[in-house]
């Protein structure tokens, strides 16, 4: 069974239809890349998955469970979604950690949150809130940023930021791991210090989309490969079917571009 099905998804925004029906699925720790234009969906297709946009028609599936599916009301309540987005982790492109907290507090402060809801909370506040930290050490241990567990994101190069969004992501425990253009906001030489943690997880069998303009890694690190165009999948495949040997004549033209540069 996959662990995500994602069934003819659309969405518009006004008379700007973005999504035009999205259909894929994902096994538990397949890596899928998405590639694609500026403008083409790919944003906007995440967003849908984490709940952060509505698509207007489709189905989202995970482990074989309905999460969404706009003709049904009983899977639209907001305190219903807020549990469902649980599911994934999301990596934005511009980091979008917390200022005002240091590192260690940007990671346990959602789950802090979350640990308020558990009807245990008041009776084992203390040990709750010492195994999120302590799990939080070892994720940022993981991304290999242990000795900047005080420092504030100010004090941070982009890299490193980045890498503590990917630690505040995992911390969570998603099924799914989302990453919009990691690295799109990154210097060339801070690209292969994200890219390097991405490739990390891949070996500990984490599931993750990847919306990216970095081929190469597309090609080396995906088990799967979307192209997306106006608003549609035009291929998809292994990377040495879409990108070595695409048959669109807009995704031959897309990656021809790319090679050039």
């Amino acid at each position: 069974m996959s662990v995500l099905e994602v069934k003819g998804i659309k969405k518009s925004f006004g008379s700007n239809n973005v999504l035009k029906g999205i259909d894929f699925s994902l096994e538990k720790g397949e890596v899928l890349a998405i590639i694609g234009s500026s403008g083409s969906g790919k944003t906007t297709l995440l967003r849908c998955l984490n709940f952060l946009e509505t698509p207007d028609s489709g189905e989202i599936y995970v482990n074989g469970k309905l999460l969404l599916d706009p003709s049904r009301p009983d899977t639209m309540n907001e305190k219903d979604i807020r549990t469902k987005r649980l599911h994934f982790g999301l990596v934005f492109q511009s980091f979008n950690l917390f200022p005002q907290y240091t590192v260690i507090k940007n990671i346990t402060l959602a789950q802090e949150l979350l640990a308020k809801e558990r009807p245990d909370y008041k009776a084992d506040k203390k040990k709750i809130l010492e195994d999120i930290y302590n799990n939080s050490i070892k994720i940022l241990d993981r991304v290999g940023l242990l000795e900047k567990e005080k420092a504030y994101p100010c004090e941070l190069s982009g890299g490193q930021q980045q890498r503590v969004a990917i630690a505040r992501a995992l911390a969570m425990r998603p099924e799914i791991l989302c990453f919009d253009e990691p690295t799109s906001a990154l210097d060339p030489e801070l690209t292969g210090e994200v890219l390097k943690v991405i490739r990390g997880l891949k070996s500990s069998d984490s599931t993750m989309i990847v919306v990216t303009h970095e081929i190469e890694f597309a090609r080396n690190v995906a088990d799967k490969v979307i192209y997306m165009a106006d608003g549609v999948i035009e291929e998809m495949g292994t990377p040495a079917q879409v990108i070595d040997n695409p048959q669109s004549e807009k995704a031959k033209a897309f990656l021809s571009n790319i090679f050039k540069q």
